[in-house]
């Protein structure tokens, strides 16, 4: 078994699989979604000791000892700011972004519009909200 911090509680899961599937499956969580397995389309952000990473391809092993935060276990905070901005269509990318946006609050608190394009680049969105995305971050 693998032994972990999530979400600030201990967790452990089976090793052999990536991170996200022992989110979604043992660890029974639902944010951090399945995109492209690759690594490229950002919806299965968590951060890793603080940083967005994703968790697609990552083997479960590399998150023995350390902290794994997901969307669950943000503070609400930047998701209020996102719906006040409606800054979400479908919402299946929504996730990983809020990982990442925290990412870069935790680190730059008042960070400028260039940060936050940086920051939230890995990850793809097909709605359109990027604009409102901006705005949310920001206003958070």
């Amino acid at each position: 078994m693998i032994a972990f911090t999530l979400n600030g509680a201990p967790a452990q899961a089976e090793g052999g699989t990536t991170l996200l599937h022992a989110l979604r499956g043992e660890c029974g969580l639902s944010g951090p979604r399945f995109g492209c397995g690759a690594e490229a389309c950002g919806a299965c952000h968590v951060l890793l000791d603080g940083e967005s990473r994703p968790s697609c391809a990552l083997p479960v092993e590399a998150a023995a000892g350390r902290s794994v935060v997901t969307v669950e276990g943000l503070d609400g905070r930047l998701a209020a700011a996102f719906a006040r901005e409606q800054a979400g269509q479908c919402g299946f990318c929504l996730s990983g972004i809020l990982v990442s946006a925290a990412a870069l609050l935790a680190r730059v608190p008042q960070p400028d519009e260039d940060a936050v394009r940086a920051a939230l680049q890995p990850h793809l969105c097909r709605c359109g909200a990027q604009n409102r995305m901006l705005r949310a971050v920001l206003a958070a």
